[in-house]
């Protein structure tokens, strides 16, 4: 019989692997983000909150108007920026300075020219990796928590709606989806990105489904309360609410196999609510 893994294993390596490399990016970012003069925990929620929706806004407009075919190779090289700056954040504060912009050219060419499952996964955690050090820094913990319970709340009104899916289905469609893909058959991690298309998954049966899709968002904001809790409070509390946060996934997993059937399912309130009672036990209890 071939081996067969599922998505929990999946999330608890990825969520394992990202919070670790996250908070080891942090831990010697701090330094060299001080002697820059870039404010220490010093941004506001309305801040984050505008940003993060205009981004919105502009992005499901961009797909309406314009036709996915003559936006593929802009997401692709966008995609390509992203990965590359993520390689180069995790690796400027360690190697020399040639190194870290050579590597991050490689990487994001490398995408480009070989988008394997395994690749784009692994790139992606890099990226968000490298994002949750340093929002980690530039947000207070109490902010971001903030910040991550809004977020949970249009993750579930914009799933409910079908708006996520909506959009899931247009950036599949040019081959740089922001997520995830996990598949079934370990063997399945070598197949083009391009061969994986969510409109198609979501419509088979969940007992079908050769690959499971997981937002980045789900990995990626549980990654930047860790990094802010780690510059307020430590690394302990950090990975207490990285945990937690494991916990909430796997719950997510476990509501949309029972409840849902397979159905798209919104992670990140669950996810935010075991974050934020990790929040809560580091400030009144741990601290």
């Amino acid at each position: 019989m071939k081996l067969k893994l599922n998505p929990y294993f999946w999330g608890v390596a990825v969520m394992a692997a990202s919070l670790a490399l996250s908070l080891w990016v942090a831990s010697f970012i701090k330094p060299s983000l001080v002697s820059t003069g870039v404010s220490y925990q010093s941004q506001s929620l309305w801040f984050i909150l505008v940003y993060f929706f205009t981004a919105i806004v502009v992005i499901a407009v961009v797909l309406f108007v314009i036709p996915v075919s003559k936006l593929k190779y802009v997401f692709r090289v966008i995609f390509a920026l992203m990965f590359g700056w993520g390689v180069f954040i995790v690796t400027y504060f360690k190697l020399p300075t040639g190194v870290a912009y050579a590597l991050a050219v490689i990487t994001g060419l490398a995408w480009l020219i070989f988008a394997r499952v395994w690749l784009h996964d692994l790139l992606l955690l890099i990226a968000l990796a490298a994002a949750g050090a340093i929002f980690g820094y530039l947000f207070s913990p109490l902010t971001f928590m903030i910040f991550m319970l809004v977020i949970a709340l249009y993750d579930f009104l914009a799933v409910r709606f079908g708006f996520m899916v909506w959009m899931a289905d247009k950036m599949s469609g040019a081959a740089s989806l922001p997520a995830f893909v996990f598949p079934k058959k370990p063997g399945d991690v070598g197949l083009n990105l391009k061969e994986v298309q969510f409109d198609k998954l979501r419509k088979e049966e969940s007992a079908k489904r050769e690959h499971t899709i997981l937002g980045g968002g789900d990995i990626g904001f549980p990654l930047m309360l860790s990094g802010s809790v780690y510059f307020k409070y430590g690394l302990p509390s950090a990975i207490l609410v990285g945990g937690l946060a494991t916990l909430g996934l796997m719950e997510a997993f476990i509501i949309q196999k029972i409840w849902l059937k397979g159905k798209p399912m919104p992670a990140l309130p669950p996810i935010a609510l075991m974050s934020l009672m990790g929040y809560l036990i580091v400030f009144f209890i741990v601290k």
